[in-house]
């Protein structure tokens, strides 16, 4: 048996707990209200920045002090108390991560600074086994002032690991640890298998030194962020229609769109242009998006970039692989949008033409499997900026640019039992929010049939598939 011990602040929890459980103390009775510390919030603002400090871990260690005369079973009352606004911090991908810790055999347990008193109800509301933290000396059930079993935290928190270990008889190289701070450098130096966990500047250089995963439980894989800055944030007030002056945009609907929890917007394709009416929709909710697209996307250089930076999740055509859909229902699960285009690519050909869209049932599959609503966009007119038979969009038809229309729908209404039955639902949903011109059946002239194919390429006399030309 095997252990990962998972620090609390800036690791499990996206913020620091002080704030929750200080608000927890003043509501049972146990703390006045008016005994704050000046500048508390700058004080709290600056640790859920940069992490712990040496003023910080002082003040921490004084408490046991402040706390002198405090009734045990009140303090946990209020611990008790604090657990519903706690779990509201937890990082949103955290919980996937300890089910993986789990399903490999790991004994979830929780080390941290904080006094036990205090976290060992959230502990057990989230699952773990078992708790090392701070223990303050209680007798006839009031705190002393004085501690017991030593500090837990940076050389205190790998001794109190040791000694738990030892207890349970397992062997810390056998063991994982996730931590944010570089005071922790200890206790990750002596586990098998060390995560720096949103790690503050001083552990980013240890972890790098070392090659030691560094990971971010408030976001997908592979997402930079800055002082909590994804690149959406910082790209969001250029994704306006103002930017593509060679495109004339109609939006509606966009209320349909919840403003939390997870939800799935899922489109129709006509072009390449799609990206960009999708990209500003993103923006105009105010919310991050992580959508699934083809390999070839992230393969492309600077622009695979940034399609990861923005939490794209590639997708093998022909693969097999339900690797996208698992990271998509991640990010489903820890409350975020996911863009899903059905179709799977640009229809070609007189499929393009088609009044009926088809789509595959991954759109559907990821709503039974996450419960998250699905809310259908019709997209018309992005193949009148981008073509697919071009290799680009037509930027200088800025004088008369052609309409693209973005409807947005109420959430559809799926069983969630028969996912080839939803998906027609769903395109059927999708279909209704296009003009009319889009849901009637018409043959299209060779000229809009050869549009509808990459260059260089062109349908066949027999209208088979397609013969590639001369570049």
């Amino acid at each position: 048996m095997a252990a990962v011990f998972i620090d609390l602040d800036r690791t499990l929890l996206s913020k620091a707990s002080g704030p929750v459980l200080n608000k927890a103390l003043v509501d049972e009775g146990i703390l006045s209200s008016d005994r704050s510390v000046p500048g508390d919030r700058f004080f709290y603002a600056f640790y859920d920045r940069l992490g712990e400090s040496l003023v910080a871990m002082g003040l921490a260690r004084g408490a046991a002090r402040v706390a002198k005369g405090w009734e045990q079973d009140r303090v946990c009352k209020a611990a008790a108390r604090a657990v519903p606004e706690l779990l509201s911090l937890v990082a949103p991908f955290a919980p996937d991560h300890l089910a993986t810790f789990r399903g490999e055999g790991h004994r979830l347990v929780l080390a941290t600074t904080t006094p036990v008193d205090m976290v060992t109800p959230f502990a057990e509301a989230l699952g773990f086994d078992a708790v090392i933290a701070t223990t303050y000396e209680v007798r006839d059930g009031r705190y002393t002032g004085r501690l017991e079993g030593g500090f837990v935290w940076g050389l205190g928190k790998l001794q109190a690991v040791k000694r738990w270990a030892g207890a349970e008889g397992i062997d810390l190289a056998d063991c994982e640890a996730c931590s944010d701070s570089f005071f922790d450098v200890p206790l990750l130096s002596s586990v098998r298998r060390p995560h720096a966990v949103n790690p503050d500047p001083r552990l980013a250089v240890v972890a790098a030194a070392r090659r030691w995963p560094i990971e971010h439980w408030d976001r997908p894989s592979g997402v930079p962020s800055l002082a909590g800055l994804e690149p959406y944030h910082l790209l969001r007030p250029f994704i306006r229609p103002e930017s593509f002056p060679y495109a004339r945009f109609d939006f509606s609907g966009l209320d349909h769109i919840p403003a939390d929890g997870p939800v799935l917007l899922a489109s129709n394709h006509r072009s390449y242009f799609d990206v960009a009416a999708l990209a500003i929709v993103a923006a105009r909710i105010g919310r991050p998006v992580r959508f699934l697209a083809k390999r070839e996307l992230f393969d492309a250089p600077v622009l695979g970039w940034i399609a990861r930076a923005i939490g794209g999740i590639p997708v093998d055509r022909g693969s097999g692989s339900d690797q996208p859909l698992r990271e998509a229902e991640a990010a489903l699960r820890a409350g975020e949008v996911v863009i899903v285009l059905p179709e799977g690519t640009i229809p070609r050909g007189e499929a393009f033409f088609d009044p009926v869209l088809h789509g595959k049932t991954g759109t559907a599959r990821l709503a039974a499997t996450s419960g998250a609503p699905v809310v259908p966009i019709g997209i018309f007119g992005t193949e009148g900026v981008w073509p697919r038979s071009s290799r680009g969009p037509n930027v200088v038809g800025v004088r008369h640019p052609p309409k693209v229309t973005v409807r947005v729908g109420a959430p559809v209404v799926l069983g969630l039992e028969d996912a080839v039955v939803d998906t027609t639902e769903l395109m059927s949903a999708i279909s209704a929010l296009l003009p009319a011109e889009a849901r009637r059946a018409h043959s299209p002239t060779p000229e809009q049939l050869a549009a509808t194919y990459p260059p260089n390429q062109q349908p066949s006399a027999e209208g088979g598939a397609p013969r590639r030309t001369a570049p």
